[in-house]
């Protein structure tokens, strides 16, 4: 694996890096980071040959595409891809989420809006953030309950905004399979942006997404590879879909760390591994909110791993016959 190496997402024609940083973490997710080293993370990727960013209005309200606007400006504007995603407007005076997640954030509260022209505006808002000229991939972002008013508004919106030239790749960014599989047979996509269901814990979208997305030529950016933190350190406080991780799924994740012990693999290196080797799998999202924390997964990421781990975890029943493994 090589954390820098370029490759082509999809049938689009983007170039993205095989690794790539997800910037909720830089957007104050549960603790504050500062500017310095949100820049420091944001440097340390760049240096080990990422040029695949993502970002939401979501994350920090504003703070994450801020920050990493602020890094991507200095840049060459063609020597790297960005998304970003719609579906949430930031207003002052919006009631603040439930379960509101972000620390130390602008004065502002996201609402859901997945309408034509919300649409629109999320991405001028977006790009003003940035101070970029342009995105190129906008994911729609967790309309898990808002199906309806995505397939007929913001959908429209991405594709013409794509037929205008305006971005170059039209997505969806969700924690479920399903929907994006549904949005796969009734829109044209070029990529999705899959949170945690296709893991080295988790396979369920081999079950729906996957086959539909590789029969279709349709990107899967793999995000949540440590399905919150369990396949990172399967303690028994450890975290899994956002919440506590249900005791089977520890254990499971135990003896896959049991093997890779075996193999002197750490358990984070076969997580961060396992997804890039589906075909309709271009790039692997982590998302860190320090310099170290990037080392660590470049680290991880481009560590050699033998067929030997892979083969005993199928032979031990923990991963699936049937999925291609690195």
């Amino acid at each position: 694996m090589d954390a820098g190496a370029v490759v082509r997402l999809g049938r689009t024609e983007l170039d993205v890096s095989e690794l790539s940083l997800g910037t909720a973490p830089l957007g104050n997710l549960f603790t504050a980071v500062t500017d310095d080293d949100a820049e420091a993370a944001i440097q340390a990727a760049w240096d080990a040959g990422v040029r695949f960013f993502d970002t939401a209005p979501l994350y920090g309200h504003g703070l994450a595409e801020m920050r990493l606007g602020r890094f991507l400006r200095r840049r060459p504007r063609d020597s790297f891809t960005v998304a970003t995603k719609v579906g949430r407007l930031l207003r002052a005076g919006a009631p603040p989420e439930p379960g509101q997640a972000y620390v130390e954030v602008p004065p502002v509260n996201p609402t859901f809006d997945f309408s034509f022209d919300a649409t629109l505006r999320s991405l001028e808002e977006s790009l003003e953030r940035l101070g970029l000229d342009r995105v190129d991939i906008l994911h729609i972002h967790d309309p898990d309950d808002h199906y309806e008013e995505a397939i007929k508004g913001a959908y429209p919106a991405l594709d013409r905004l794509r037929a205008e030239g305006v971005i170059g790749a039209v997505s969806a960014g969700m924690n479920q399979s399903a929907m994006l599989a549904r949005f796969a047979r009734e829109g044209d996509f070029d990529c999705f942006l899959l949170a945690g269901r296709y893991t080295l814990l988790d396979q369920a979208a081999m079950a729906d997404l996957m086959p539909l997305a590789e029969e279709r030529g349709i990107a899967i950016i793999a995000a949540g590879v440590f399905n919150s933190g369990v396949l990172a350190d399967p303690k028994p406080t450890a975290r899994f879909n956002y919440a506590q991780a249900p005791p089977e799924l520890i254990e499971k994740a135990r003896r896959i760390a049991a093997v890779c012990e075996r193999h002197n693999v750490p358990l984070k290196a076969a997580a961060v591994q396992f997804t890039i080797a589906h075909p309709a799998v271009p790039t692997v999202l982590v998302g860190c909110r320090s310099a170290a924390q990037v080392e660590e997964n470049v680290r991880n990421f481009e560590r050699p791993i033998t067929g030997q781990l892979w083969e005993e975890l199928k032979s031990e029943g923990l991963l699936p016959q049937e999925v291609p493994t690195p």
